[in-house]
């Protein structure tokens, strides 16, 4: 039963979509998968697919940047998280991004990584499952062509680079797991597993100034102006509606709620006071990765970015209690008093130093400030 307030679209029948594959992606059986499991299911629903297997990196960006989308109802990414940023962003490229962000998206879990896929199979209520099931429930989703809104993060780096990211945005110990463990991709998701034991054995701490726009006024703390340019939850999918006349037209979503990165953050946010942490995560669906239920509150459009930050001075046996919780979603419940988390509508990450890999959406950014 989808929640109060859910507006939902369907696909036609017949229906006709482009599928993205990236024949690497994972444990590399993305293809054969897709053969085995998918093509027959999608046959019997009467969506017909065009495969598109992409060769290199940007492969897929330029094919929907460049590409006339009207002889699809919609785009399927088959493959891990990297390919749908590569989407997103190639879309949000376009001149007309307004009209092509409309086009249904669908993902496919295909990588090591599926934490949009995971995220979406436990909105839809189903258990929690990996691998070929997995890929089953989200082929029966599109199946069923039932459509609806995800937000999306404008992401701003000091060096001008503007990101569009559904998944999150991650500094320090998570993402250095993320990038560590690329040369394991072949273990499947398993690679998580040993670049967290890798990464705790050198466990690092990482210098930074964080500060954020809660999403509610915090105990104390007057209540933040209402910001008229907050994007509206029942918008087009991933679309951000701002008031008239904030836009040019094809020009992109005006940042509201950000001011620029050399100004001081306004006086309603919260600045952080610790600067040492092991790692700062910006999140905005409910997992993080197959096997990890970072955010359980959250949704697909809840208008809020679920930030979480762990101070300097936590134990690698802590550490290691959390991540085995995560697994769970029973993380907050241990209380631990390096661990926060705070719903937020906006942050900003400045880096004293540009050590440490960042990460959005699971690609590596270069180390340098950066608000969403």
């Amino acid at each position: 039963c989808p929640p109060p307030g859910d507006s939902y679209g369907v696909l036609p029948r017949p229906c006709r979509a482009l599928v993205l594959l990236n024949p690497q992606s994972g444990s590399g059986r993305a293809l054969s998968d897709f053969e085995a499991v998918v093509q027959p299911m999608l046959a019997e629903a009467e969506i017909a697919t065009t495969i598109f297997i992409t060769e290199r990196p940007h492969h897929a960006h330029e094919k929907v940047r460049d590409e006339d989308l009207s002889q699809w109802d919609t785009l399927v990414i088959m493959s891990g998280d990297g390919l749908l940023f590569e989407v997103v962003n190639g879309l949000m490229e376009r001149p007309d991004w307004k009209e092509a962000m409309k086009k249904p998206l669908c993902i496919l879990p295909g990588g090591s990584g599926n934490a949009l896929a995971a995220s979406i199979n436990y909105y839809a209520g189903h258990d929690h499952v990996a691998k070929k099931k997995l890929l089953t429930n989200c082929t029966f989703i599109l199946c069923k062509g039932l459509h609806t809104q995800m937000d999306l993060v404008s992401l701003s780096t000091a060096s001008g680079k503007r990101l569009f990211s559904f998944l999150g945005f991650g500094w320090g110990f998570i993402s250095d797991v993320d990038i560590d463990s690329e040369k394991y991709r072949w273990l499947g998701s398993a690679r998580f597993t040993l670049g967290t034991l890798q990464c705790l054995a050198k466990l690092r701490v990482y210098q930074g100034r964080l500060s954020y726009l809660p999403a509610s006024p915090e105990q104390g703390s007057s209540p933040a102006p209402r910001d008229p340019a907050v994007p509206v939850p029942n918008g087009q999918p991933g679309h951000v509606l701002l008031p008239a006349g904030k836009e040019a037209p094809s020009s992109l979503p005006a940042d509201s709620l950000l001011v620029p990165l050399g100004q001081p953050v306004p006086a309603h946010w919260t600045v952080v006071p610790e600067e040492e942490f092991v790692l700062v995560y910006a999140i905005y669906q409910s997992h993080l990765g197959t096997n990890l239920l970072m955010a359980p509150a959250a949704r697909l459009h809840d208008g809020c970015i679920h930030l979480f930050y762990m101070k300097a001075g936590i134990s690698r046996l802590a550490l290691l209690k959390l991540f085995l919780a995560m697994s769970r979603g029973t993380h907050l419940d241990l209380n631990c008093p390096h661990l926060c988390y705070v719903p937020v509508r906006a942050f900003r990450l400045e880096p004293r130093v540009s050590a440490g890999i960042m990460t959005v959406d699971g690609e590596a950014l270069a180390c340098e400030p950066v608000q969403g």
